[in-house]
């Protein structure tokens, strides 16, 4: 279970403290240092590449509330202990772990120690800048002793050098000399205490009460290998107890300053430093360049990583940082002249939308090898695990963007697609059954009708593939990788699915005992999000073979014999999809959740204490599902994906019954309700779910961003934008726009890439301009109008307006009876807190 709050405020409204936070349009800036938040600030100020992350913690390591260096996909493993066995449960459970950490830079003058939460501070500056990717933090410290000094440090966690961090710390006497000492030092904190021997201050241990935490461990992760301190280089290896997964890391230091200095370097197990001893002058800088690599590998013998590590060390100190800095820059330019959605006049909403593009590069530009990460590698929150967020909420932002950051998620589900073969044999399935959570390819969610019972993941994974292929037309990757994925998912529904013969001879097919995306609803039969999307699966996976039987035959061939397909089974699951149960109830005139879904009473949110939310953090999940309560979107989420099967007023009633009654107790949910809110004319509505989704992070909404960035709704912070405002549609491959922009905005601009080709869309209030920026041509449809866009001239298509406005709130539909003419009421569950 994952994605809760304290508290979802419904309003208008800049919720940051711009005193402390001011607006600026590409960094995040704290000009007021404080201390009563620091979880959320070491995540909102984290730096980190999709392979390497380092939160952002002070470089004096106090105070902290957890200190945090993690590589995407480097875990170990535990068994998983239920309290009753039964078989198919998830058996090993995966953790990511805090690699030694390489943040620390303590600063004494006159031997009394930089604390940020004691220092006198005549100016405080930290800045995350979207530009360059660098966290810069300036500040003067008056000492006890009444002496100013000027402190200076930048880190950058490089996007062109998949295993490179960068550091620089650079230290000013003003007024008078002093003695400085500048220790730098590298620390294993993963194994239960930081320097000062606390350990709530290392890696956190685990909350039995609150799912969104890490797992914690009891006994050493991290088992020393080697250790090493030569000239001005540490090198330090390890590998995990359980899991084997092995590490190196390497560091590099080199002192610039005219003072006279002495330096000392030591290591042993699991801690490193470099330890200067300056007599500084007044006026004559001191500046320390620490330059970090990290290697990691699931078995190579450290002495080959520690190889690795020290060519990325001597390449570094062969060309110096400031090239390093340089390309760093120019990645970033690259990104942003692809992925940026410019807002007119609206400044405040502006930095955080960019605040949350940034985060999606911090979580999957170097990515590579592994996955998407919920919290990327900002945190430990969700141990480190993969979901389906990944495909639903990041791929659309990379594919039409990043496609080749896109190209790389959907091969590490290629690569995992033998153990979810192996999954699906232990659930008794033919295909292939992708887990809920993973980090290594198996199951590691102990909880199944939350978890395990999420099938859905498979025809997530087959959806974004498909998008993929078709925004890109990347046929290539389909025919060698992406077929198998399709063929293996489909047949897992073919078998997952029955037929049921009807009275009049026709015959319906069904799916049993699943759980949608809505984790508030557990173990049911003919869920409406699973139903659609199977049905996309199975449709996708008959069409790309005969597709490929006719423009690509010999890899068809291929994949035909690797795959051992017969002959009629393409027309199997074609079959199955075109009698895909897709339930409707004409009482209601909605689409039931799932088939008893209106059978349950109806949770009265309204009257819920907020400090019972939520949900799942103060009520048993047997209460929980006893009731008509969302989690978050379900229908409305498939209303979205596959809005090309339901009509517009279905839609609508769909909508204003299951939005009452969802809780928003998952942050997945804003950005899907944002967008078909609009799409239906609730237009006050979808800003506030906007507003809501864009600042989960920045203004900590759900209470839990000290454990990392919500990666999933960063990237439905770019959906809400592009589907959502501007009404963007790819249905079958082909793009329309209907646009919704908000009231009160002057216009958004926004790129994509399409085959190829990038195109800029402009979205006024009277009208939309296209224009190619970069390839060849691209066709798109605005409200059923064909528009041809090449690079010789832009296109403008006038608008009428913006859509339908429907007046909101909505509140619970009152009234209402089931077929069989019972009436559905509401009630809250009593507790002894209420």
């Amino acid at each position: 279970m994952r994605g809760s709050h304290e508290d979802t405020p419904r309003h208008h409204g800049d919720p940051l403290d711009r005193v402390r936070f001011p607006v600026r349009d590409w960094a995040l800036t704290e000009a007021v240092y404080g201390a009563d938040d620091l979880g959320v600030t070491e995540t909102l100020f984290a730096v980190g590449n999709g392979y390497l992350g380092m939160r952002g913690n002070v470089e004096e390591g106090r105070e902290t509330y957890a200190h945090g260096t993690f590589i995407n996909g480097f875990h170990e493993t535990y068994p998983i202990r239920h309290a009753e066995e039964a078989f198919g449960f998830a058996k090993v459970g995966q953790t990511i772990v805090n690699v030694p950490d390489n943040k620390t830079i303590k600063l004494y003058v006159d031997d009394e120690p930089l604390l940020l939460s004691v220092a006198d501070l005549e100016h405080y500056d930290r800045t995350l800048d979207f530009r360059d990717g660098v966290l810069r933090r300036d500040l003067i410290w008056r000492t006890p002793g009444g002496k100013r000094v000027q402190v200076s440090s930048r880190r950058m966690v490089s996007f062109t050098q998949r295993h490179l961090a960068i550091m620089t710390f650079e230290v000013t006497m003003l007024d008078d000399s002093a003695p400085v000492v500048i220790s730098s030092q590298t620390l294993n904190r993963q194994d239960g205490r930081d320097e000062y021997h606390v350990r709530s201050a290392a890696m956190g241990e685990g909350s039995l009460a609150d799912p969104r935490k890490a797992e914690g461990f009891h006994e050493r992760v991290l088992e020393p290998q080697t250790h090493s301190a030569d000239g001005a280089r540490l090198m330090m290896g390890y590998r995990c107890a359980h899991s084997g997964m092995t590490l190196a890391v390497g560091v590099d230091h080199q002192i610039i300053t005219e003072n006279a200095y002495t330096e000392h370097i030591s290591a042993d197990e699991d801690t490193g430093k470099m330890v200067y001893r300056v007599a500084a002058s007044r006026g004559q800088a001191i500046t320390i360049v620490k330059t970090v690599t990290y290697h990691t590998s699931r078995g190579v013998p450290v002495r080959e990583l520690n190889d690795r590590c020290r060519r990325v060390l001597d390449r570094v100190a062969g060309h110096g940082i400031d090239r390093e800095l340089a390309e760093q820059r120019r990645w970033l330019d690259a990104y942003w002249d692809r992925s940026d959605v410019a807002l007119v006049d609206q400044p405040e909403l502006q930095q955080a939308i960019r605040w949350n593009l940034f985060q999606i590069a911090q979580a999957a530009a170097r990515a590579e090898q592994s996955g998407v990460p919920a919290k990327g590698v900002t945190g430990s929150g969700y141990s480190g695990h993969y979901f389906w967020d990944t495909e639903i909420y990041v791929l659309p932002f990379l594919t039409y963007t990043s496609p080749a950051m896109a190209r790389s998620a959907m091969r590490f589900r290629y690569k995992l697609l033998d153990a979810a073969r192996a999954r699906a044999q232990e659930l008794t399935q033919v295909g292939a059954l992708y887990p809920w959570r993973t980090i290594n390819g198996s199951e590691a969610s102990a909880y199944y009708a939350a978890g395990t019972a999420q099938y859905h993941i498979d025809a997530d994974v087959a959806f974004a593939l498909c998008k993929y292929v078709a925004a890109s037309g990347d046929h290539d990757f389909m025919n060698r990788e992406g077929v198998d994925i399709l063929v293996e998912t489909a047949r897992m529904w073919a078998d997952l699915g029955f037929w049921r013969e009807n009275g009049d001879g026709r015959r319906s097919f069904h799916i049993h005992g699943v759980t949608g995306p809505d984790e508030y609803t557990t173990v049911v039969n003919d869920n409406l999000f699973t139903n659609v999307m199977a049905r996309f699966n199975l449709d996708q996976a008959a069409w790309t073979l005969g597709w490929m039987k006719t423009e690509a035959p010999d890899a068809y061939a291929r994949a035909v014999e690797r795959l051992d397909i017969g002959r009629d089974e393409a027309d199997e699951w074609t079959a199955a999809a075109r009698a895909m149960t897709i339930l409707f109830d004409p009482v209601t005139g909605i689409n039931p959740q799932d088939s008893l879904f209106l059978d349950r009473e109806v949770w009265d949110l309204a009257n819920t204490p907020m400090d019972m939310r939520p949900l799942l953090l103060h009520y048993h999940p047997l209460v929980i599902y006893r009731f008509q309560v969302l989690k978050q979107a379900d229908v409305v989420l498939a209303l979205f994906l596959q809005g090309d099967h339901f009509t517009a007023e279905q839609k609508r009633v769909d909508f204003e019954y299951y939005d009452p009654i969802t809780t928003g107790d998952s942050t997945l949910s804003g950005v899907v309700q944002s967008i078909v809110a609009a799409e239906v004319g609730y237009a006050d509505l979808a800003l506030r779910y906007f507003e809501n989704s864009l600042y989960v992070d920045l203004a900590n909404l759900h209470g839990n961003t000290s454990d990392g960035v919500h990666v999933a709704s960063t990237g439905g912070v770019w959906n809400a934008l592009v589907y959502g405002f501007a009404g963007m549609r790819d249905y079958n491959g082909v793009i329309t726009f209907d646009p919704r922009l908000p009231e009160g905005w002057q216009g958004l601009c926004f790129q994509l890439t399409l085959r190829g080709t990038r195109l800029r869309v402009d979205l006024r209030a009277k009208q939309m301009i296209f224009t190619v920026l970069e390839g060849g041509q691209a066709e798109v449809s605005v409200r059923g109008h064909r528009v041809v866009v090449s690079a010789a001239a832009e296109v403008t298509v006038p608008l009428e307006d913006q859509g339908p406005r429907l007046q909101g709130p909505i509140g619970p539909r009152g009234g209402e009876r089931r077929p069989d003419g019972t009436l559905i009421t509401s009630s809250v569950p009593q507790s002894a807190r209420i």
